[in-house]
């Protein structure tokens, strides 16, 4: 077990009191799940958390005058969109214990992957007569914790819009179409965009209620879950470049297409997959049919 040392006092665990995260529903308020499987990026997450601190303890255990401002803070950072910032803060100048009501909302667009929360008590400005052993930078950490929520499964997660297919260059009766640009190296969330048409009803209301998806909803979004993977594979295949040792940086397209091969081929290499794709596209075609589970009911 590690244990991070910081160059100044701070004080002990218990002077922060913290109650889970709770998911804000259409239904009413549930505790945070480890993980939302029906996820879709139109959908918004709205959390609430309660906190206590005990001020003066706070204070004199890190050293601190009994008038030193504090600040409570909440910083969201999204893994799969590699976004982060600030969700909501408190300044502290008060003493004794107070409870802060934490009401977070954020956009559905700006996450994916892992959501991450990190809840943190900082000295909220920067203090000239400190002792040489206590914090003086704005900013310094006296307490924080993290907590997380899965945003996305198996199933490829990936920015889209609902356009009209008539204004593009798309035929007018296609569904839906997946955009793939830029190379390996580039962010995923830049770099993978799906496209769906207005004009086929069935598959915008599909996406529009896949927060709590109709059994036709489910069965339009694993289609199309599961021609979004097999264009990002085959994408991938066609590139030289993608190999199973390649070294993609994290959050990059490479990263996320070798994720998901290794999702849908566990156990089996790069070279094997690619080889059956062109020597028998039709066995291939089934075997990824198969390995994305399309229509399987979860």
């Amino acid at each position: 077990m590690t244990r991070r040392v910081l160059p100044y006092r701070i004080p002990s665990e218990d002077v922060v009191a913290t109650e889970p995260w709770r998911l804000v529903t259409e239904d009413g308020e549930v505790a945070m799940p480890e993980a939302l499987p029906d996820w879709d990026y139109k959908m918004d997450l709205h959390l609430r958390r309660t906190v206590r601190v005990e001020l003066d303890r706070a204070r004199s255990q890190s050293g601190l005058p009994t008038d030193a401002a504090l600040t409570l803070a909440v910083v969201w950072t999204a893994t799969g969109s590699s976004l982060s910032g600030p969700a909501e803060h408190a300044r502290l100048t008060d003493s004794g214990v107070i409870t802060a009501e934490f009401d977070v909302l954020l956009r559905g667009a700006d996450l994916g992957g892992l959501l991450l929360l990190d809840t943190a008590l900082v000295l909220a400005e920067r203090r000239t007569d400190a002792r040489p052993s206590s914090p003086r930078r704005a900013g310094s950490v006296l307490w924080s914790d993290r907590e997380s929520l899965r945003l996305q499964g198996d199933a490829p997660q990936f920015p889209m819009t609902v356009i009209d297919f008539a204004r593009t260059s798309f035929p007018d009766g296609a569904a839906w179409h997946l955009q793939i640009s830029g190379g390996l190296e580039s962010a995923t969330m830049g770099s993978l965009l799906l496209l769906v048409n207005e004009r086929n009803t069935v598959t915008a209301n599909a996406f529009e209620n896949a927060g709590r998806p109709r059994p036709v909803d489910r069965i339009v979004l694993s289609a199309v879950y599961a021609d979004a993977a097999r264009i990002m594979i085959e994408h991938a295949l066609g590139n030289d470049d993608f190999a199973e040792d390649a070294d993609f940086p994290d959050g990059s397209l490479g990263a996320t297409l070798l994720s998901l091969f290794d999702q849908l081929f566990p156990g089996q290499s790069v070279t094997d997959i690619r080889l059956r794709q062109r020597q028998s596209p039709a066995l291939f075609a089934s075997d990824l049919q198969a390995a994305v589970k399309i229509f399987e009911v979860s």
